[in-house]
């Protein structure tokens, strides 16, 4: 039978002395040294790494409309409001703006809406009229609840209802058990 045995290591052997350590560098904090190096190196006009030509930005009839300015354009033709899933339909159908591949891009008009909304207060294209619907600032006046689509009134908790008999009934719970 064999036995196992353990190897120990002492911790003497694992330190190091302080003369072999070497400093730490901060790497971000910029010295005398690259200072000086980086003026010797300006002076020369040599850059490291060729300049990659910068792209000229294209004109917005180029790039076709954003979602939102589409939005806009369709909130425009139409008289009702509309939820950000029908405006993003509608202008998907008509060319305005489609999708670059997003799954939820009526989440993201959304936002951009209640930004602009927030951002730009009366100066805002948009109007909130009622819950997820939106119409063009000055067209169309904030929905209010119909009558017949109104909650009724709710009940206090834990109020009890007048008997049927049309008396006034008990008061309180002790009322009710005095014999």
């Amino acid at each position: 039978m064999a036995t196992k045995t353990k190897k120990t290591t002492t911790k003497a052997t694992k330190q190091s002395t302080p003369a072999t350590k070497k400093p730490r560098v901060n790497r971000w904090k910029v010295t005398a040294e690259m200072q000086t190096a980086a003026e010797t190196d300006s002076s020369t006009n040599t850059p490291t790494k060729p300049a990659k030509p910068k792209k000229a930005p294209a004109d917005k009839k180029e790039r076709g409309l954003s979602a939102i300015d589409a939005a806009v354009t369709v909130l425009g033709e139409t008289d009702a409001p509309m939820n950000t899933k029908e405006l993003i339909e509608a202008m998907s159908a008509k060319g305005y703006w489609t999708s670059p591949g997003g799954k939820t891009p009526h989440a993201t008009l959304y936002s951009a809406i209640l930004r602009e909304i927030n951002v730009k207060g009366a100066e805002s294209r948009f109007q909130k009229t009622e819950r997820g619907r939106f119409a063009l600032a000055g067209t169309t006046p904030p929905a209010t609840p119909k009558a017949s689509q109104a909650a009724p009134p709710r009940k206090k908790k834990g109020a009890a209802s007048p008997p049927e008999d049309g008396s006034p009934g008990p008061n309180s719970v002790a009322e009710l058990f005095r014999l």
